[in-house]
């Protein structure tokens, strides 16, 4: 789904190759023709701010919003595990699910940073990319309405990505989502206070034998239970990239 391409750009790092993708970003948009009428006027102050206002303003709030609130980060497994030792797991489990597929990550991010898997839901057939999508929903849901409260423009991705998936989330879903405390991203304290959590572990000998979506499936639906580019590089962001190892374009 070309759709999840250009969301999976937008919430990369601003970059001015990115900047100067935006034009090509909202073409595809409403080109791929999955996102409706009002999905698509919610996401145009984002991109508006992010192809007119000042790269290092754009930068500054990027991590004042994402990198130092562990309440937005883009991390998947932050949500749903929290600092539970099953987060190690589920990486190990996601990055075998990227490798299955034939893809490996060339990047400094963990597999389950949000524009990573987009950018493999993105080269899954739609039903399957929507179906993907539907089981971190509530994780969507519960994101876009901590960004709406901010009056972030970020925002309109989560909303847009709850309107991809193939289930809207069921209200129960969120009562089990790690608790993390919102915190103010200038107060150092109690940054430090929050960041502070267990050693998790993963890597060679961690992983089960079990691995695809379906053991996806069931590591991310664990928060429902009561328990503890474009064809352009330039739509990418300089922090996710994958690389395929077959010759197939899969997009």
């Amino acid at each position: 789904m070309l759709t999840l391409k250009a969301l999976s750009a937008l919430l990369t790092y601003p970059s001015r190759e990115l900047v100067r993708a935006i034009p090509a970003i909202r073409e595809a948009i409403a080109v791929a023709g999955a996102l409706d009428g009002y999905a698509m006027a919610a996401l145009e102050p984002l991109l508006a701010s992010l192809s007119r206002e000042d790269l290092y303003d754009l930068e500054e709030r990027y991590v004042l919003l994402f990198d130092r609130t562990r309440a937005h980060s883009l991390n998947l497994f932050e949500h749903v595990h929290g600092e539970s030792r099953d987060r190690g797991q589920a990486m190990v489990d996601l990055q075998a699910l990227y490798e299955g597929a034939g893809f490996s990550i060339d990047a400094a991010e963990l597999p389950d940073y949000l524009p990573l898997f987009l950018e493999y839901a993105s080269t899954l057939p739609e039903a399957e990319a929507r179906a993907l999508l539907a089981e971190p929903a509530h994780v969507f849901e519960a994101l876009r309405e901590r960004l709406a409260r901010k009056e972030s423009p970020y925002a309109a991705v989560f909303a847009a990505l709850v309107a991809l998936a193939a289930q809207a989330p069921e209200a129960s879903s969120f009562e089990a989502l790690a608790e993390i405390e919102e915190t103010d991203p200038n107060d150092l304290e109690a940054l430090d206070r929050v960041w502070e959590e267990e050693e998790v572990r993963f890597g060679p000998g961690a992983a089960t034998a079990e691995c695809g979506v379906d053991s996806l499936a069931a590591k991310v639906r664990q928060a429902r239970r009561p328990a503890p580019g474009l064809e352009t590089p330039a739509m990418m962001g300089p922090r996710t990239v994958f690389t395929h190892s077959s010759a197939t374009d899969r997009a």
